[in-house]
């Protein structure tokens, strides 16, 4: 790569994304969660067993590890990696809280006094939301030892894994920014 072909790269990452890329992200993040949010509400939670969901939780948990990874790398070689971290935390956040709502509604389909009500798939996001946005309504309560775990679980992946992933995001976004020399892209 020949220097007027580098300064080239190096002008092009320190510009503004254009409007039809900004666009294209929103459509792909809404797109993203649309599919997200649609597979959970079909999924035929309420016939699961003990076993499998507690391999899915773990399963999920490796995979949303993963998915962070894989975004990271994403915005470490993206041309706006602002505009990218975005759409990583637009992906990565639903879909850490629709598998906590998975695990919830199994928990509850298994054993009645898990929740002290049956759950829905909307209630199960609802707690899931709840409980990561630390409101704590009242209205939907962990009543049994092993649900009380799960969500103990995912308060604390609530504070460690997602503050992390947010750091590495955005740690990712400031060193390419630094590479490319654009402070502000």
């Amino acid at each position: 790569m020949t220097d007027g072909a580098g300064r080239g790269q190096l002008a092009r990452r320190g510009s503004r994304p254009t409007r039809r890329r900004v666009v294209q992200t929103l459509l792909r993040m809404v797109g993203s969660v649309a599919v997200m949010v649609t597979v959970y509400f079909l999924l035929p939670l309420d016939r699961s067993s003990a076993g499998a969901a507690v391999t899915v939780l773990v399963v999920g948990l490796v995979v949303f590890v993963a998915l962070v990874a894989l975004q990271v790398r994403s915005v470490l070689r993206s041309q706006f990696p602002g505009l990218r971290a975005v759409e990583a935390l637009t992906i990565s956040v639903p879909f850490f809280l629709l598998l906590f709502a998975g695990a919830y509604v199994v928990m509850a389909k298994m054993s009645e006094g898990s929740f002290g009500v049956p759950l829905t798939h909307t209630d199960g996001l609802y707690f899931a939301v709840t409980v990561f946005a630390t409101v704590g309504f009242g209205d939907l309560t962990a009543k049994s030892e092993a649900a009380r775990l799960v969500v103990t679980g995912q308060m604390i992946a609530d504070l460690v894994i997602l503050g992390l992933a947010v750091k590495v995001i955005t740690g990712a976004v400031s060193r390419s920014r630094e590479r490319s020399g654009a402070p502000g892209s």
